[in-house]
């Protein structure tokens, strides 16, 4: 392993890795120490069992604080959504997870595709700092965005201010549904949040070895056996492969 890979991720053979707990899909439960365990702890794992040291596992609620011990070099990596004004701060491997984000309408809304949400006219409830928020922020050109807090909150904006739609990731709404039947779920999406690997800028090595981990992870199979491992199928996908 060549040196300069272990001290920029790694220095005194110690992985701290940030891990985003609010992704339902990503972090499905805990381990035997009380710590985060699902698809992207494991993923962190096995990062630290190819440098051949220790994982220390840094949990945040917050996307944007797990992004910055990042970013300041107290995590040697990060696993969260990929953007690209998160991509301002950090480096970001090729995605080795995607999420699909569309829009639920209520029952009788004239709304029938994706495309017709952004719309003059139409409100769109959404969580603002979640990667499917922030690219709303640059792509929706005639709707209102709502903003919420967090995604409970954005559910119960779209529900008590009667708002036209809420956006969020399908899995997500989909439980949603489950208990607000007075709805329904848009067809197809409106992008996919790409779940990544980063590391601090700089880490050139560091960052190399992360795009190299990603690829084989997805091209052997280690991605979708995590995926069955934790009880994700059809709600995660394996990303694409870069070209």
């Amino acid at each position: 392993m060549d040196p300069r890979i272990l001290q920029q991720l790694a220095p005194h053979g110690v992985l701290n890795a940030a891990i985003y707990t609010g992704n339902f899909l990503l972090v499905t439960g805990t381990n035997a120490e009380g710590g985060p365990a699902g698809v992207s702890p494991d993923m962190a794992q096995a990062i630290a069992n190819k440098l051949g040291v220790k994982l220390v596992l840094k949990p945040f609620k917050n996307q944007g604080e797990a992004v910055d011990a990042a970013a300041t070099g107290d995590c040697g990596i990060v696993l969260v959504g990929s953007d690209p004004a998160r991509a301002e701060r950090i480096d970001f491997a090729p995605a080795y997870v995607e999420i699909e984000a569309t829009y639920m309408v209520p029952k009788e809304s004239l709304l029938k595709t994706v495309a017709e949400v952004d719309s003059k006219g139409v409100r769109i409830a959404v969580f603002g700092v979640g990667a499917y928020g922030l690219w709303m922020d640059r792509n929706i050109k005639n709707a209102e965005l709502i903003r919420a807090d967090g995604l409970e909150s954005s559910l119960q904006l779209f529900i008590n201010e009667k708002l036209d739609a809420l956006a969020g990731l399908k899995p997500g709404l989909i439980t949603d549904l489950q208990k607000h039947p007075n709805y329904r779920i848009l067809d197809g999406h409106f992008m996919t949040v790409q779940q990544a690997i980063a590391t601090k800028k700089g880490n050139e090595e560091g960052f190399t070895f992360l795009k190299n981990f990603t690829e084989n992870s997805k091209s052997s199979g280690f991605v979708a056996q995590l995926i069955a491992k934790h009880g994700v199928e059809g709600r995660l996908s394996v990303a694409p492969a870069t070209p």
